[in-house]
């Protein structure tokens, strides 16, 4: 088991997750790697959770048809904290294959600490996002973005 882990400076806004539902799945995109030669793809590879795949050879499906990944459980909310921590946003069962790297290449969702503003369309691919919440008449923002892949 792997789980895609995130700190990042949460300023004004907490319950960051990926906007990630059946109507508008959401694209965990990463580098993989092999576990038996530990040759890593030149691609990068993308899967939800949703779209399920037989797998050649075995009685089961997978998120991700290459090897088996199959991703647990929907994804959680990063809450604000002071400092930053460490929080798992979702967890992989993975055979055959590692992931090594992931790419925020979606839109993600938050609301507003205070105020209960809903923010969509984050964009997290640059490591920080701004914006400005209306109700408190206040900056709202997302920094020091930081992704880690553990043994979950």
């Amino acid at each position: 088991m792997l789980a895609l882990t995130l700190t990042a400076d949460l300023t004004g806004v907490t319950e960051l997750r990926p906007d990630d539902s059946e109507d508008n799945a959401y694209f965990y995109t990463f580098k993989v790697q092999c576990t038996s030669c530990r040759e890593t793809h030149p691609n990068w590879v993308s899967l939800n959770r949703f779209e399920m795949n037989e797998v050649s050879g075995s009685r089961g499906e997978a998120n991700f048809r290459e090897s088996t990944a199959t991703i647990q459980a929907p994804p959680a909310a990063y809450q604000q904290a002071s400092p930053p921590t460490r929080q798992k946003i979702i967890e992989f069962d993975c055979r055959g294959l590692e992931f090594t790297e992931f790419k925020a290449d979606g839109e993600w969702l938050a609301k507003g600490l205070e105020s209960n503003t809903a923010f969509s369309g984050i964009d997290l691919q640059e490591g920080e996002w701004f914006d400005y919440d209306e109700k408190l008449g206040e900056e709202v923002s997302i920094k020091d973005v930081k992704w880690e892949i553990r043994r979950a």
